[in-house]
């Protein structure tokens, strides 16, 4: 007689410093693109929550902020405290670094991990290593700072060892049914993913001429006529931002809109109709009401 393999369902935490590659991992493990991506620090800000099933297994994976130690303000400390809530109600960690880069960032992330869970360390971009013959040293090093349930050697980039990292997550899952539909990808609105999608160009196409503290509102999200009506607005603390942002002619904020446009049209599968502003307010990245309002905890 068979005995059927019990279904897992369970949350997994994604934690560590900025930019080692958290998001790209879950936007590649899901197949699909919810969380944004760019190599400017903080770009993700909120707790999202992808979900991937297949037969025998429904991983509900919790993207968070990299865990900040450079920038102090409200806005920081709320994105710090969605890293370390988000930690407390999980099954599984997976804490994520760069292969051969460990440093006091990384040490200052461990520190939040509670003892209790397991926690898998998920060495990333080792497809950038010239000389394979350093991880294995690598991964001592690390392993002594911290009592890890498991090693998985990754690029989340080139899709390598990524079915290895499910395999190794479900043995920590426990055995329950599915909490979402098996289509469901991820627990965030079109609208909110929408205003993620016009950050992630804000941050690709401006880069190091804005600083983090830009943020994006969704102020209307209808469906007029069968095509989705976005209208957003981009909130900048000095004029001189508006004006980088806008760009000359407004060429500039065009890009940007049409870029995110075309994402958002592959996320809803249908014709996007975009509009984007930019607008000044002083403080708002220190200001605890407007960070309640923009949806930071």
């Amino acid at each position: 007689m068979t005995v059927a393999t019990p279904f897992c369902t369970g949350y997994i935490a994604i934690i560590g410093r900025p930019n080692v590659g958290k998001s790209t991992l879950l936007n590649k493990l899901l197949q699909q693109k919810i969380s944004i991506t760019s190599r400017k620090a903080q770009t993700t800000r909120f707790r999202i929550n992808g979900i991937l099933t297949d037969q025998q297994t429904q991983y509900v994976f919790v993207d968070t902020p990299g865990f900040q130690t450079q920038f102090v303000n409200r806005l920081n400390t709320a994105m710090n405290r969605v890293v370390t809530q988000s930690v407390q109600d999980v099954d599984v960690i997976l804490f994520v670094i760069e292969a051969l880069r460990f440093d006091q960032r990384d040490l200052a992330a461990l520190k939040i991990l509670p003892e209790k869970i397991p926690v898998i360390l998920v060495i990333n971009k080792i497809d950038k290593l010239a000389d394979k013959n350093r991880l294995l040293p690598f991964l001592k090093e690390v392993g002594n700072t911290f009592k890890f349930a498991d090693v998985i050697p990754v690029s989340a980039m080139h899709k390598i060892q990524l079915p290895e990292l499910l395999t190794t997550i479900r043995q920590y899952l426990p055995e329950n049914p599915p909490l979402y539909g098996e289509d469901e990808v991820t627990d965030r609105s079109e609208r909110f993913i929408a205003g993620e999608f016009i950050r992630e160009k804000l941050f690709r196409l401006v880069g190091d001429e804005i600083p983090y503290s830009t943020s994006v509102v969704v102020d209307q999200f209808k469906q007029e006529d069968g095509v989705q009506k976005i209208y957003a607005t981009i909130l900048v603390e000095k004029p001189n931002q508006k004006a980088i942002i806008i760009g000359k002619k407004g060429e500039k904020l065009k890009q940007i809109a049409t870029q995110a446009r075309k994402d958002m049209e592959l996320l809803l599968g249908e014709k996007v109709y975009l509009e984007v502003w930019v607008k000044v307010k002083s403080g708002w990245a220190d200001n605890e009401s407007v960070l309640r309002n923009l949806g930071y905890e």
